[in-house]
């Protein structure tokens, strides 16, 4: 079992930033993957960013060059970086693992971009 609890969403103008954190605990040591999605409302869940153990990133298009995904060695946190916030980044914010044979989801964290 992994637990994930996500912190550091809030209410930003646009153009602002906010930086996301997920902690993850219990069966850590298997965790080969972590990621962000987020869903706004109306819309499906969507990707948008991940991080291998090895340290290998990728980022949706829509992210790319203002949003960046960081994780300690261990893999048991995991922070998202959002600078020049966009109205259309209002989402619920939601931390993911992937272990070999299991997956597993945070909470959530609302992220409103507006003025």
């Amino acid at each position: 079992q992994v637990q994930l609890v996500e912190s550091g969403g809030g209410l930003v103008q646009p153009g602002g930033s906010l930086r996301l954190s997920c902690a993850a605990s219990g069966r850590t040591f298997s965790i080969y993957e972590l990621a962000w999605y987020r869903q706004a409302p109306g819309k499906q869940r969507e990707l948008v960013t991940t991080i291998t153990k090895g340290g290998t990133t990728n980022y949706a298009d829509s992210v790319k060059g203002r949003f960046t995904i960081s994780s300690n060695n261990a893999m048991n946190t995991v922070y998202l970086q959002m600078n020049i916030l966009k109205p259309e980044d209002t989402a619920v914010y939601y931390c993911y693992a992937r272990l070999p044979i299991k997956e597993y989801w945070g909470q959530g964290t609302q992220v409103t971009v507006s003025s």
